[in-house]
Parts: C-alpha cells; sequence; structure tokens
C-alpha cells in the first residue's frame, strides 16, 4: 500500500521544453511542402479574415453613428419637452392672472350695484371704464400667450437646428471613416 501511494517523479520544466521542441521538429519534418492549391487557399482565407475585418469595423462605425444620431434626437426631445412645460406654466400663469383679475372685476361690479340707483351716469361710466379696463388685460393677455408660443417656437426651432447640424456632422465623419476603411488594403 505505501508503494501504491507513492507519487512517481515527474520532470521539471527543464525537460518540458525539450519534448516541445522535438514534437515540432517532427512536426515540421512529417508535413509535406505547400503546393499551388493550398497556398491559393491560404490566400482566401487571408483575403477572407481582411473582409470580416472590414465589416466588422464598417458595422462598428455605423453603431457609432446611428449612437450620435440618437443622442442628438434624445437631446432634442427632452428640449422640446422642457419648452412645452415651460410653455404651459407661462399659460397657467396667465391664466390664474386673469381669473384674479376677473374676480376682482366682479367685486367691484358687485359694490357699483348700490351706487347704480344714486348715480346712474357715474356707474355707467365706472362700468363702461372696467369693461375697457377687462378688455385690455384680456388683449394683454391673448398678446403675452402668443409672444410665449413665438419665443418657445424660436427655442424649438434653434433646438432642432443643432441636432440638425449634430446628426449631419456624425453622418460626414461616418462617411469619411468609412472612406479610411474600404480604401485600406
Amino acid at each position: 500500500m505505501a508503494r501504491a501511494n507513492r507519487k512517481t517523479p515527474t520532470r521539471g520544466p527543464r525537460h518540458a521544453g525539450s519534448t516541445q521542441a522535438a514534437n515540432r521538429r517532427a512536426t515540421a519534418v512529417s508535413q509535406p511542402p505547400m503546393d499551388d492549391g493550398h497556398k491559393e487557399a491560404t490566400m482566401q482565407d487571408v483575403k477572407v479574415e481582411e473582409l470580416s475585418g472590414k465589416a466588422l469595423e464598417a458595422a462598428t462605425v455605423w453603431a457609432e453613428a446611428n449612437q450620435r444620431m440618437l443622442n442628438q434626437l434624445v437631446e432634442f426631445g427632452t428640449g422640446a419637452a422642457k419648452e412645452s412645460i415651460r410653455l404651459y406654466a407661462e399659460w397657467q400663469q396667465n391664466a390664474l392672472d386673469a381669473f384674479r383679475d376677473t374676480q376682482a372685476t366682479a367685486m367691484r361690479w358687485q359694490s357699483g350695484w348700490q351706487d347704480a340707483p344714486r348715480d346712474p351716469m357715474l356707474w355707467y361710466q365706472k362700468a363702461v371704464a372696467d369693461s375697457v379696463d377687462g378688455t385690455q388685460k384680456w388683449f394683454r393677455i391673448v398678446e403675452s400667450n402668443a409672444q410665449a408660443v413665438t419665443k418657445s417656437a424660436e427655442r424649438l426651432q434653434a433646438s432642432a437646428e443643432q441636432t440638425g447640424r449634430g446628426i449631419q456632422k456624425a453622418f460626414t465623419e461616418t462617411t469619411d471613416r468609412m472612406k479610411d476603411v474600404y480604401a485600406r488594403g
């Protein structure tokens, strides 16, 4: 039993190299010289590898271009959403201001009814002045909303132009890189 558990000594690293070298010499001696058909097959393999490398590089270039384009579009979409929120907030503020003005006008009219029987001409003059004032406020609100829409459209247009330039630049660079890929070899 003691002999079965005993390990046999192995060759150290010094002897392993000489075995590998002997195997290489034996393989080199046993291989026949290359004929023209084998050389042609090897050259075709090299061409296939080159084409595969170019195809992989081209796919990488187009993937990068698509990523840059999508980043530009996402930034544009984010900017458009922010602009929409800004516009709606401004509209809402204008609507709240109009509602407050309407409430204040209603309170003035309610208190003015008591003065109408005493001096109808004064009441009529105040009513016309309040009506003109209310109409002017409504036109200012409409004008403010129109200006907000115009400013928002200008900002969106500037953002769209910037996005367009970014996408155009990405495709120009991609085209140049593709020319470089196919110009090699």
